[in-house]
């Protein structure tokens, strides 16, 4: 699936913008924010108010579906809103679609959640820093209008799989240091992977008085020695390079193969797709 083919998962348009515009919001589910917003002065709160890229905060709060407006004042008074890490009571307080906004130490968001799954060429940085050349954000640029980023990291040369989204919940099941999400990588060695070698990945080491695991190695069927799967829980993939490295293999090429049950079936290298219902349910529940 092309990027130029799907429009599946952006948000749908809102007019409720700044009472004197006319014109449709850039399709951020209920956040009438645009791209780009001007600098504010946050000291002031008349600068605030004048900036028609903002919203108030009640109103943030009751399109990301945790409450109405009433309930948002309430909860906002007695101190249990924060942005940008301090706390907020001011009634009428405006925010951005770029602030941090949490209700009860979670974060909230007003544009409804979006799941992307890319098959990374080499050659792009996985960042959303700007500066950095080509990056992953250029590959899924027309996915969507909502704030996605990666999960996790590939690095520039590598290649595979990787989830965009701006779900939250999703993001710390990824990151949760106990349990993650799997994901299955095919590295391929500059030379043959002796077995002694693949048992001790297998069992756990030491490097630099730090452990060493993974969920599953195995050599690939039907193919050299030197190209062997190996299952990790790890966000980024740096821990392969760590376990090859310490054993005095060089890695030639490392593909992201498989998240959790997604795979790269049906996505050209290159390409992105949105996840289903069905694929984003199951994946709530890993």
């Amino acid at each position: 699936m092309s990027r130029n083919q799907d429009s599946k998962g952006k948000g749908k348009t809102s007019g409720r913008g700044n009472a004197n515009s006319k014109t449709n919001s850039s399709a951020r589910g209920n956040a009438p924010f645009n791209k780009k917003s001007p600098t504010v002065n946050k000291t002031s709160s008349s600068s605030r108010s004048s900036n028609p890229d903002e919203m108030r905060l009640n109103k943030y709060i009751a399109n990301s579906g945790v409450c109405s407006r009433r309930e948002a004042d309430e909860n906002i008074a007695i101190g249990l809103v924060m942005v940008n890490g301090k706390v907020v009571t001011e009634m009428g307080y405006k925010v951005k679609r770029s602030d941090d906004v949490r209700f009860d130490g979670q974060r909230v968001t007003p544009e409804p959640p979006v799941y992307i799954l890319l098959n990374k060429p080499k050659g792009f940085a996985t960042t959303t820093a700007e500066g950095k050349g080509r990056t992953v954000m250029d590959l899924v640029a027309n996915a969507t209008s909502s704030s996605i980023k990666p999960i996790g990291r590939l690095g520039r040369n590598s290649l595979g799989l990787l989830l965009f989204t701006n779900d939250d919940k999703v993001v710390q099941k990824f990151t949760n240091s106990k349990n993650g999400v799997p994901r299955l990588f095919q590295v391929e060695l500059d030379k043959n992977l002796k077995f002694e070698d693949l048992k001790k990945i297998q069992e756990g080491f030491k490097v630099e008085g730090k452990l060493v695991s993974v969920e599953e190695i195995s050599y690939i069927q039907g193919e050299s020695k030197s190209q062997v799967g190996i299952k990790i829980k790890n966000t980024g993939n740096t821990i392969l390079r760590t376990i090859f490295e310490e054993l005095n293999y060089d890695i030639v090429r490392i593909d992201c193969v498989a998240i959790g049950h997604l795979t790269k079936k049906d996505i050209p290298r290159g390409h992105w797709k949105h996840l289903t219902e069905q694929e984003v349910n199951t994946l709530k529940m890993i």
